[in-house]
C-alpha cells in the first residue's frame, strides 16, 4: 500500500501517515527501488491501533503505546495502559464518594448565619478544620470563595460550603487533592441538587464511553501484536 492507501479510510492524508512514521507510531516502511514507500497489514494495525487508542487513554499516552511496542518494548507499552485503565477506575471510585457526599450533605442541617455568607472561620468549625487547611484547598484550585469588598475576608456561598464538606468528605476517605480537583471542578455550576446529579450522571457517561473505547482499543492492540509477531516471522 501506498501512503494515501493506508490514510484514506481513516480520512487521514498521506502526509499524515509518513509523520506518523517519523514519528515512531508506525514501524518503518519498506522502500521501493526508487525509494517509494510500501505500506503492508501491520502497518494498516498499527494505524487501528493508534486511532483507537486515543479516545480511550489520550493522544500522548497513544503515542506512548505504539512507539514502544513498535521498539519491541511491550512490557512497558502494557504498563502505560494499565496505567490508564487504573486512573479511570480511581475517577470511577472518586465519582461515587462524591455523590455519596452530596448525599450525606442534603441530610446536614443548615448552619449558615443568619446575617450571611459563611466566613473562614466558621466553616471551619463547622467541620472541624483548621482555616489554614481551607485555604490550602483554595490554593489547590478545589475551592473558590469570594471576598468581602469591604473587609477583603473570604466569604463562602451555600455552593462554596457544599464543596469544602465535599472535599473534607473525600480527604477522610485518602483521596488526594489532585484527584478531586478535576470531577469537583465539573460540579461548579451546579446550583441545585438536581444539577449536581446532571452533572454527574453527564461524568458517568463519560467515563462509560471511555471504557468502551478502552475495551475497543483492547481488540485492536492485541490484534496489532498479532500481525507484529506474524510479520516478523516471516523476515
Amino acid at each position: 500500500m501506498r501512503p494515501v492507501d493506508l490514510a484514506r479510510p481513516h480520512g487521514l492524508s498521506g502526509q499524515a501517515v509518513r509523520n506518523y512514521e517519523a514519528a515512531g507510531i508506525l514501524p518503518a516502511a519498506e522502500r521501493t527501488p526508487s525509494g517509494y514507500r510500501r505500506y503492508s497489514g501491520e502497518h494498516a494495525a498499527a494505524l487501528r491501533t493508534f486511532l483507537a487508542l486515543i479516545p480511550a487513554h489520550g493522544h500522548a499516552a497513544a503515542r506512548s503505546v505504539m512507539t514502544l511496542l513498535n521498539a519491541g518494548r511491550t512490557d512497558e507499552a502494557l504498563t502505560v495502559i494499565d496505567r490508564s485503565h487504573a486512573e479511570l477506575l480511581t475517577d470511577r471510585e472518586t465519582l461515587d464518594a462524591i455523590e455519596q457526599a452530596l448525599t450525606e450533605l442534603a441530610h446536614v442541617p443548615d448552619e449558615r448565619p443568619a446575617h450571611g455568607p459563611t466566613t473562614v472561620g466558621a466553616l471551619a468549625h463547622r467541620l472541624r478544620l483548621r482555616p489554614a487547611t481551607l485555604r490550602r484547598w483554595e490554593r489547590s484550585g478545589l475551592l473558590h470563595p469570594g471576598r468581602d469588598p469591604a473587609t477583603g475576608y473570604r466569604i463562602y456561598t451555600p455552593a462554596d460550603v457544599r464543596d469544602a464538606h465535599i472535599v473534607h468528605q473525600l480527604r477522610r476517605g485518602g483521596y488526594p487533592l489532585t484527584q478531586i480537583a478535576p470531577l469537583l471542578g465539573e460540579l461548579r455550576d451546579a446550583t441545585s441538587p438536581a444539577s449536581a446529579a446532571s452533572a454527574i450522571a453527564a461524568r458517568r457517561d463519560r467515563l462509560h464511553t471511555r471504557a468502551l473505547a478502552m475495551l475497543h482499543a483492547s481488540a485492536e492492540t492485541g490484534h496489532y501484536l498479532q500481525e507484529r509477531d506474524r510479520y516478523a516471522d516471516r523476515n
